[in-house]
């Protein structure tokens, strides 16, 4: 595995009130505590942070809002970067401001139109040789745009299913941790049962749900847990019994001997080695 000098922040998501109920329609509220992590891996209210609402079917509504969000906290250098289209994701200032940035930030939405619009265009080519080579560069993604992180993307699926094959749909991310497969929303939404599906499909990956206002900063192939809630991780590595393969869709599967933890603030896991550090009972509550 490389070794990777840039840091991920991939955040479950936390809306506010919207216009609609449906995630593609409400705006995204990121919690102070949780941005506040963010700008200081990007180096302090100076860095150039740069947001992309691509996700979001109210662009520029979310784009507003972060900008709020991030000015609250004193950031002096901060654009939105409005792309709706591949064409959007080639122009030069696409490309100069994703350069220059110290942070990239993905909003909540539909995690398929960032896979569709910036996946595979000159933006994301510098994204993942910058995330690769630079230390202090973050990409930090809250809902759909912590999703989009992985290769393996979920890109929908009924939570209200039981454990039924066919239920999660997957798509190809952008690549940027291929080891992990990242649900988000995930205590408040149930969706136990299609990242458990998700992991009878890649079983080699390890499985992450993010609860809201919870979020992970991911460096050098480890990551810590930040926010109030909990990350539960999925490894399959020792899966016994899976009959996903054999299945007709729509059937109810079984999946034995799939190892699970559950992480809460301050606890650590090796991505690598699959090693686990919590804090001690005895640590005091930060």
């Amino acid at each position: 595995m490389q070794k990777i000098k840039g840091t991920l922040i991939p955040i479950g998501g936390n809306e506010d009130k919207g216009i609609e109920a449906d995630e593609m329609y409400t705006l995204e509220f990121i919690d102070e505590g949780i941005l506040y992590h963010v700008v200081k891996e990007a180096g302090g209210t100076d860095a150039n942070i740069v947001v992309i609402p691509t996700a979001s079917s109210i662009p520029v509504e979310v784009g507003e809002n972060y900008l709020t969000a991030f000015n609250t906290l004193g950031c002096k250098n901060v654009e939105v970067l409005d792309i709706r289209s591949i064409e959007d994701s080639e122009t030069d200032r696409a490309k100069t401001l994703i350069k220059n940035a110290n942070c990239v930030m993905f909003s909540g939405g539909d995690q398929s139109k960032i896979a569709d619009k910036i996946g595979g265009t000159t933006i994301h080519k510098i994204l993942l040789k910058r995330y690769k080579n630079e230390s202090g560069f973050v990409i930090a993604g809250t809902s759909a745009g912590a999703m989009a992180m992985a290769k393996q993307m979920i890109a929908g699926g009924s939570a209200s299913e039981s454990f039924i094959k066919g239920a999660v749909k997957m798509y190809k991310g952008l690549s940027l941790i291929p080891e992990l497969i990242i649900d988000t929303h995930f205590v408040k939404r149930g969706r136990f049962g299609r990242i458990s599906e998700a992991i009878a499909q890649y079983p080699k990956l390890i499985g992450l749900g993010l609860a809201e206002d919870t979020g992970l900063i991911i460096k050098d192939n480890c990551f810590e847990v930040i926010g109030s809630g909990m990350v539960i991780v999925f490894d399959g590595r020792k899966i016994k019994h899976n009959n996903h393969s054999v299945l007709k869709v729509g059937t109810p599967m079984s999946l034995t001997n799939m190892k699970t933890h559950i992480l809460s603030n301050g606890d650590r896991f090796n991505i690598k080695n699959k090693n686990i550090e919590v804090l001690p009972i005895e640590a005091p509550f930060i």
